[in-house]
């Protein structure tokens, strides 16, 4: 949603393996400045955080929550800048492959990784921990099962409403091609709490939670069984690429968590996308606040339900069906060429997540 579309040249710093000469990096020539004038990360505590009248839930916390933690950590604003600048230098690095359409590495430090987990190719490991007060609340392995499932599909190019796409946006459907495989499933039972606050106190053990597992290779994935806020309930929040590594990964409420009766594992996708460093499509603001990509089109304000295309806003059709939307589970079936070039860096040489070993190309 970037108003000045980043330029592609070639970066001098970088050589990343790639499948064909369209993604190809020259290793002797210098990149331009990087403009980095329109980086943000704060937003306003208030804006879209509580429910509407017609809404029974905060569909996405995250933003609340790096607000909080750049508050708590004067270091974070300057992680988080050097994750940004580093992002820009690799996407303004990589010639154009795509349509256009609509117009340091360093956590907060504090695991020890141990030894790299053994899987190959482009697979992200997954370590959930359900905790729970009731045996209703201890989900499934099939429950866990059908939200690797529905990470597959929409990394892959195989969500089942993805024929529904609007042809405007058709050109800029992209294949993340990174799978998901569950490694372990870590129960704790806290017979005590009835409700969680979204302030990570469910990442620790001290606290009645389960501790993050090697972060640094593993997707950490918390469930619980309510997050109450402003009130409404909240399904799930992330924390973006610089936070601490003890309390990096998402936080899923129980009932959105795989195939349920709410839910068809849409939540974990929109969170994993804020853990790979995609923000909110509309940018958490008016028309002139950025999710810096370049092919999502402007808005000022999320989606809900499942929007009739089209729906205007800042004077361009409303991309509803993002993962990085509000609209409901069913109505939400891509990423785009733009997004996938955010995410590759995070893992690439010197990115925040490089040593899981991910390439997406």
């Amino acid at each position: 949603m970037r108003k000045l579309l980043l330029s592609f040249t070639l970066l001098a710093l970088v050589v990343v393996a790639c499948q064909n000469n369209s993604e190809e990096i020259n290793p002797n020539q210098e990149i331009a400045n990087i403009d980095m004038s329109d980086f943000y990360v704060y937003t306003d505590d208030d804006v879209f955080a509580k429910p509407s009248s017609e809404e029974k839930h905060t569909k996405c916390y995250s933003m609340q929550l790096l607000n909080q933690k750049l508050k708590e950590n004067p270091g974070l604003y300057q992680k988080m800048y050097d994750i940004e600048k580093h992002t820009r230098k690799l996407i303004k690095a990589k010639k154009p492959t795509g349509t256009p359409c609509c117009r340091n590495n360093g956590g907060g430090g504090g695991t020890d990784p141990g030894d790299p987990p053994t899987y190959t190719g482009n697979t992200i490991p997954v370590i959930f921990h359900v905790i729970y007060r009731t045996e209703s609340e201890n989900i499934s392995d099939a429950q866990i099962n059908s939200q690797i499932a529905a990470l597959n599909e929409d990394f892959n190019l195989k969500n089942p409403g993805r024929n529904s796409i609007p042809g405007e946006f058709q050109s800029v459907e992209s294949n993340i091609g990174v799978n998901f495989v569950l490694d372990r499933v870590v129960r704790v039972l806290n017979n005590k709490k009835r409700s969680w606050r979204p302030d990570d106190s469910m990442k620790f053990s001290s606290q009645g939670g389960s501790d993050a597992i090697s972060p640094e290779y593993y997707l950490n994935i918390w469930v619980v069984n309510n997050m109450p806020y402003n009130g409404g309930n909240i399904l799930g929040y992330a924390q973006f690429p610089g936070g601490d590594w003890a309390t990096d990964g998402i936080v899923l409420d129980y009932r959105f968590t795989g195939n349920t009766s709410y839910s068809t594992g849409r939540t974990a996708t929109h969170e994993i996308g804020h853990w790979m460093n995609l923000r909110h499509i509309w940018g958490d603001g008016g028309c002139s606040q950025d999710d810096f990509v370049a092919d999502t089109p402007d808005s000022d304000r999320y989606n809900s339900g499942c929007p009739t295309y089209p729906i205007v806003h800042c004077g361009s059709n409303d991309m509803t069906m993002n993962f990085m939307d509000y609209s409901n589970d069913p109505c939400l079936n891509m990423f785009t060429i733009g997004q996938k070039d955010r995410m590759a860096p995070i893992f690439a040489s010197g990115g925040f997540r490089e040593p899981m070993g991910i390439t997406i190309q």
